[in-house]
């Protein structure tokens, strides 16, 4: 359920980097007394990864899909002078301000399709999502997703949204299809024509403008060819109403 705002937090500690993430994601303690895993705003993918994965995760979310509580955490950078490693200490002074955190999922496990098993209802829904949003990022080398407490999660959805990255040409991705020759779930009998007719009804103008709004104007600002934040943010709910009324990006997959 969108609540209309992010939970913002402080960080108060920098516990480790995590490696695993091109990134540089790292465990950070804050003021809540809560763990979170901290993408940074000075790391090279940049803002653009930040604002992903507000509007896909949060959109997931919307959708009843399983992703980690999602929340702007505001990072000091004087908490990172203790970090010895010169690459993670420069990440963190280049990050000082507004950054993106994602719940910590304590002795979570990373997703193995020859391990765990995931429903075909779920399965479809979350390929719909994936292919909706333009995910090239949840194949089976790289699924980006953990099971916690015996459930799958949805993680790192900085590589969806692709055509904010070349806001000149994203009308080229309205209708542009979608892989999903290796995607992880492909393998689990997703019945798409069932996801794809609960899904799509509800991602309206309504629902998007919320989504969108949970953007924090600081990574909207300055966006060559916008004067301001909403604007760009009309460009978010344009382009996405405009893919999920087309639909002939579907991939063809086996129920």
């Amino acid at each position: 359920m969108l609540t209309g705002v992010l939970k913002k937090v402080i960080a108060t500690r920098y516990v480790l980097p995590l490696r695993e993430g091109g990134s540089l994601p790292g465990l950070v303690e804050a003021d809540d007394l809560g763990m979170y895993v901290v993408k940074f705003i000075g790391a090279g993918q940049g803002r653009k990864t930040l604002v992903a994965e507000v509007l896909t995760g949060e959109l997931g979310r919307a959708l009843g899909l399983p992703v980690p509580e999602l929340a702007l955490v505001e990072f000091d950078a004087v908490i990172g002078r203790g970090e010895p490693d010169q690459e993670v200490q420069e990440l963190l002074k280049a990050s000082d301000g507004l950054n993106l955190g994602m719940d910590f999922l304590p002795g979570s496990l990373g997703f193995d399709p020859l391990t765990f098993d995931v429903a075909p209802d779920l399965a479809a829904r979350v390929l719909w999502f994936d292919a909706l949003t333009g995910n090239v990022d949840r194949s089976w080398r790289n699924p980006n997703m953990l099971m916690w407490h015996g459930a799958p999660y949805l993680i790192d959805h900085g590589a969806t949204l692709i055509f904010h990255h070349s806001w000149p040409n994203a009308d080229r991705f309205v209708t542009r299809p979608y892989d999903a020759s290796d995607h992880v779930l492909s393998g689990f009998r997703p019945d798409l024509a069932a996801a794809d007719a609960d899904l799509a009804p509800r991602v309206d103008e309504e629902l998007l403008r919320r989504v969108v709004g949970l953007v924090p104007d600081v990574w909207l600002e300055e966006e060559p060819g916008f004067d301001a934040p909403e604007q760009v943010r009309e460009a978010y709910v344009r382009h996405l109403l405009a893919r999920v009324a087309d639909r002939s990006w579907l991939p063809e997959v086996g129920a």
